[in-house]
């Protein structure tokens, strides 16, 4: 009986436990003012120094309160999304007072977007919205069903009405959900869309590592760890393979599966296959755009798509692409390789938009170069 009475007890109390964290107050971390301000608070009252890390942008160290928390306000933030953790004693903490975080390859970090004007792209506006939807397709090429996701734009399913597709690839160590979740993508297109600056279209983000069906945790593998490099990145694979999801897309959803009407872009990796997918298929796209392009990053002589480039990039051209749109961030490690990338295209006459940014290679240029990109498509 006594024992019983023990576990009865135990289980009260696991139960007020719960209880207590299901109703715990709001979290309240950051705290962001009508200014635009930021507050970061942490209590640590045994630490010696604190550090405020957010995304590759800033490294600084907080304020010693008397109460045993430390502080730090900041008013220069321009609008975006940011990601941050804390340095506590050389250990990194995220901030339990801040339920959002996101997960870019390994490393998980807290979120928050500053929207102070109500005008920010990457915010959620009172606007519209599109539908995402996650889907499995075929890919004889590759012998296996993949996930991709798909941005669908307002009014699709009550619409019968054909529309433009952008294929929207990520860099090494993304996937299928990157272009969603750091990049923003559905809150900027809805944005655009609803203010006119962006026709709509559908948008497609397949998983570019072809040595995986899906995102770790979302395919038959279960929860396989993140990695930053994988098999088949750059050998050609893919980019053979990327007709298996042009030809699902078209027969699965309402578009307008002609040149004029589809448009590709990248980061990083996915900019140097957006490079030559484009280049080995000048008859399928009408916009391309490479974002921080890892240009000649390829394994040497793995693949028949890699050679010839010059000769490829003068025979897309001779068929006029409406946009060759180029973006780099002049800190970028890929910025000399992207100058050279020029060159070759100057030498022979070859027109495309050039927009240079500030700082790396990271996702606020990424972005930015999202929102710009996006709005020149289908004019």
């Amino acid at each position: 009986m006594k024992q019983i009475l023990f576990m009865l007890a135990i289980m009260c109390a696991m139960a007020m436990n719960a209880q207590q964290d299901f109703f715990a107050p709001p979290a309240n971390s950051p705290v962001i003012g009508k200014d635009g301000s930021v507050t970061f608070k942490v209590k640590a009252p045994g630490a010696d120094t604190v550090r405020l890390i957010i995304d590759t942008r800033l490294d600084t160290l907080m304020q010693r309160q008397g109460d045993g928390t430390w502080q730090l306000r900041l008013r220069d933030l321009e609008p975006d999304l940011y990601m941050y953790h804390y340095i506590i004693d050389g250990m990194k903490v995220l901030d339990n007072e801040n339920a959002h975080v996101l997960r870019d390859v390994k490393n998980v970090m807290n979120t928050f977007v500053l929207d102070p004007n109500g005008d920010c792209p990457m915010a959620v506006h009172d606007v519209p919205h599109g539908d995402v939807q996650a889907v499995w397709y075929d890919s004889p090429n590759l012998g296996a069903k993949r996930r991709m996701m798909i941005y669908l734009p307002p009014g699709y399913e009550q619409s019968h009405q054909r529309y433009p597709v952008f294929y929207l690839l990520h860099g090494s160590g993304g996937d299928e959900t990157v272009w969603l979740e750091q990049g923003r993508a559905a809150q900027v297109l809805d944005n655009l869309i609803a203010s006119g600056a962006a026709t709509p279209m559908i948008v497609v983000m397949p998983n570019g590592n072809v040595d995986e069906k899906a995102a770790p945790g979302m395919g038959p593998e279960g929860n396989v760890q993140p990695t930053f490099a994988h098999k088949n990145w750059m050998d050609g694979t893919f980019e053979q393979s990327f007709n298996d999801i042009m030809t699902w897309v078209d027969n699965n959803y309402r578009t307008r599966a002609n040149k004029r009407y589809r448009a590709i872009a990248g980061l990083s990796m996915g900019g140097y296959h957006s490079l030559y997918i484009s280049a080995n298929q000048p008859d399928d796209f009408a916009y391309v755009g490479l974002f921080s392009a890892a240009i000649n990053r390829m394994d040497q002589g793995k693949s028949t798509i890699y050679n010839d480039l010059e000769a490829k990039l003068v025979t897309q051209f001779k068929q006029r692409p409406k946009l060759y749109w180029i973006g780099i961030g002049k800190d970028d490690f890929l910025y000399k390789d992207n100058v050279k990338f020029r060159e070759l295209l100057d030498k022979n006459r070859l027109r495309y938009t050039y927009h240079e940014s500030t700082a790396g290679h990271e996702w606020a240029n990424w972005r930015d170069y999202l929102v710009i990109f996006t709005q020149s498509l289908f004019k």
